[in-house]
């Protein structure tokens, strides 16, 4: 099996870059569907359609109606048709992005991709995540290429909630250790191939950042400012560990956190507070030395990232419910095979339960 990396042809980050899409734009096509909810245009519409003033290519706004389903897609290629238009732009969170790349691809056009926040590392991605209109996952889109240009206004996304960003660190939080993991097993990653020693040293690159940037970012972004450490965070959750998860595959944590959908206690929290607990799980299972889990549970413990599952809602643990989780983490479609020995669900079972009360341990409780 080749080693394999993949990643979007251009990665913008900065302050005020937002400015600047109708010039990025003008590089890819002459007429842009811009995707963005009534509410985003309100914020910021006004300077979207200010970058595109003179440049030479225009912009056509279509209102996201909440949902990446076959329904909206399909919608949205109609307007793209009737709108003449040549390039495909999503602004804002997760679902509007996955949209522009479906929309684009199969309209075989150009997409640039807009994140409002920095709450997962998807926009890197070849991949979109369809649902039904109800909003009940339904299926993969597996998309031949990445983004085009993913461009990051870091002003602008510092003024989203920092519980967004937070719950990106925990995301990427297990960009390393399930990338360690696929490449102990020799088990193939979301890019088709075995990893390469790049796709590593990002995946690395991105945990030491979360390490040494990551309480200095929260404690900035909650004082309503961007500076270096935000940036290298923001840095961190999109393209270190948006590369570092395809290029470096997934394992034990983004199972457990599919695990934990089967819990509606649990369905008010973000994907990646889920996947922070779902990363204790993993190392509790790999065994780490003990000083190494402590360092790693305390981060989470001062970012408010969940390290119980009282703290992910679940309020009466049961051994009904664990093993429910633990199940479904086990399914045989789903990553937690990747891990370089064999699992069953009552192995995870008792790592879900040791991690938790490793949790209750360093809380005190």
């Amino acid at each position: 099996m080749a080693g394999i990396l993949i990643s979007p042809s251009k990665y913008v980050q900065g302050a005020g870059e937002l400015k600047k899409l109708g010039e990025y734009a003008e590089k890819y096509g002459k007429k842009a569907l811009v995707l963005i909810t009534s509410s985003g245009f309100q914020r910021i519409g006004e300077l979207v359609e200010g970058s595109f003033a003179g440049k030479g290519a225009a912009a056509e706004f279509g209102y996201f109606n909440g949902e990446c389903s076959k329904t909206e897609i399909n919608r949205l290629i109609q307007v793209a048709e009737e709108k003449g238009c040549d390039m495909v732009i999503g602004i804002g969170g997760g679902k509007i992005l996955d949209t522009a790349k479906a929309v684009a691809y199969h309209k075989s056009m150009p997409v640039l991709v807009c994140p409002t926040i920095a709450s997962t590392d998807a926009p890197c991605s070849a991949l979109s995540v369809i649902y039904t209109d109800e909003g009940v996952f339904e299926e993969y889109l597996f998309l031949p290429a990445n983004p085009n240009l993913v461009l990051m206004d870091t002003e602008v996304i510092t003024k989203s909630p920092v519980r967004l960003t937070v719950s990106g660190m925990g995301d990427a939080l297990a960009t390393y250790f399930e990338a360690r993991a696929c490449k102990n097993s020799g088990a193939a990653t979301c890019a088709g191939g075995l990893s390469t020693s790049a796709a590593m040293a990002l995946a690395e690159l991105c945990f030491q950042t979360l390490m040494e940037e990551g309480v200095k970012a929260k404690i900035a972004l909650s004082a309503g400012a961007c500076t270096p450490a935000v940036e290298k965070v923001i840095e961190a959750n999109t393209l270190l560990s948006g590369i570092g998860f395809e290029s470096g595959g997934l394992a034990g944590a983004h199972a457990i956190h599919n695990g934990l959908t089967v819990l509606e206690e649990c369905h008010h929290m973000y994907h990646g507070e889920k996947v922070a607990f779902g990363t204790i799980v993993q190392l509790v299972l790999e065994n780490i030395p003990s000083d190494e889990l402590e360092d790693i549970i305390t981060w989470c413990i001062e970012l408010g990232l969940p390290v119980t599952l009282k703290e992910l809602g679940v309020t009466e643990v049961t051994d009904e419910k664990i093993m429910a989780v633990a199940t479904a983490a086990c399914a045989e479609t789903d990553t937690l095979h990747n891990m370089p020995f064999e699992v069953a669900p009552e192995t995870v079972c008792a790592a879900i339960k040791a991690a938790d009360a490793y949790g209750q341990f360093y809380l005190g409780n």
